[in-house]
């Protein structure tokens, strides 16, 4: 397939949505309870949100939402770090859109630059770099976050501030690692996940080799799936097929994008910049070993946390908020006691009401097809090409890689 439109086809979606019903019947889990799969990328989360995938599958199996989103695992601590250095009397505080109202236990970066904090958005380190250089009486700190996708343009930014010299540029790294966090939720007593839907994005740096333990030690299935409506279907049939067949294995649906050995490039930039480290604090999942990275001492005078002063502190989110239930896939958003009241986009409590990736913004935005009664399937599959089209013309080709 070439175009967008091609992978929302209402035809193919119907032929996926069978064989997963055949799948399902004859699965002796499903006769117990409803088989959980878990998508761990944000991405994928807002797809399904978007387009109602769940309302296509049958009701044994139940899609769980994983804490795939970077903005949305952000500690009221580190945001609140973010502010002070927004706040900083000579530094211009740079980050990407989604960060800026994630609530800090004072604030946000959106309402400290209202009070006066140069903040400025941006779409890529490079263009932090681009105000340093043109600025060089100014400390220009950029706010580096995300998964593995995110990390190598940050490296690489670095490298190239090292290599022309410009020294009023660091970076406020708060980088996590995906490997981990799978492995914190497959630890957890309180999920029983029968399969995993493995992230596209952190996969094409990745590649698939890293997640082999999930196999091999946790007995469960992993497909790496693409983020248009039948790129996720497929990797739900994939990983029903698997456990049909008594497999567990990892496989890649994405291979249009995804090499099996990931990026070599990108992956020696990041080994060269970024060390682990020994924890990094998650909202609403407490500590994780090894699931963040800083700057190794090679380049430690872009580190924003060596060269400045920060509070540093744990902060618990608000008693009210649930944020850690949902990441976790224990409750389902609009479960949580302040969803769409005390908390909404407008007035978020928590960052999973704010970041575009966000199960919560995604359940307020599009419905939760899994809270009133299901729609006539044929009406959600004809659905799937046209729901918000404007968004994403017919005409347009995906990306190379």
């Amino acid at each position: 397939m070439k175009f967008v439109d091609e992978f929302r086809d209402p035809g193919k979606a119907r032929a996926l949505a069978r064989r997963i019903d055949a799948l399902a019947a004859r699965n002796p889990i499903c006769r117990r309870r409803p088989l959980q799969l878990m998508e761990v990328c944000g991405g994928h989360t807002h797809t399904i949100f978007k387009y109602g995938l769940e309302q296509l599958l049958p009701e044994a199996i139940e899609l769980v939402h994983g804490p795939g989103c970077p903005v949305c695992v952000l500690p009221m601590g580190r945001v609140d770090d973010c502010v002070a250095l927004a706040e900083h009397p000579n530094i211009l505080f740079t980050t990407y859109g989604d960060a800026m109202r994630v609530p800090g236990s004072r604030k946000s970066l959106m309402q400290a630059r209202a009070e006066g904090a140069e903040v400025r958005l941006v779409y890529s380190p490079m263009d932090a770099l681009a105000l340093a250089r043109d600025q060089p009486d100014r400390e220009v700190v950029f706010f580096a976050l995300g998964f593995e996708t995110t990390m190598p343009s940050t490296a690489l930014t670095v490298l190239r501030a090292e290599a022309e010299g410009i020294d009023n540029f660091s970076v406020f790294c708060n980088h996590i690692t995906i490997i981990p966090t799978i492995k914190a939720i497959l630890d957890s007593p309180e999920l029983t996940l029968d399969g995993f839907l493995g992230p596209g994005h952190v996969s094409m740096v990745i590649g698939d080799a890293p997640y082999a333990f999930i196999a091999r030690h946790y007995r469960k299935p992993l497909v790496i799936s693409g983020f248009e409506p039948l790129d996720i279907l497929q990797a739900i049939w994939m990983v029903m097929v698997q456990l049909d067949e008594g497999r567990c294995e990892v496989e890649n649906q994405y291979r249009r994008v995804v090499p099996e050995a990931g990026n070599a490039a990108a992956l020696r930039a990041v080994q060269r910049v970024f060390r682990l480290r020994e924890f990094f604090e998650w909202r609403g999942l407490g500590s994780i070993d090894h699931s963040g990275v800083r700057l190794n001492e090679a380049y430690a005078r872009f580190d924003a946390e060596r060269r400045y002063s920060l509070p540093n502190l744990r902060i618990a989110d608000p008693k009210a908020c649930q944020c850690g239930e949902v990441l976790k896939g224990a409750i389902k958003p609009r479960q949580c006691k302040v969803f769409g009241t005390a908390c909404t986009p407008e007035t978020p409590l928590g960052s999973l009401m704010v970041s575009s990736e966000g199960a919560c913004a995604a359940v307020y935005r599009y419905g939760d097809p899994a809270g009133p009664p299901r729609r006539d399937r044929t009406e959600a599959v004809d659905g799937l090409a046209s729901r918000d089209a404007a968004d994403h013309p017919a005409t347009s080709q995906e990306k190379p890689t």
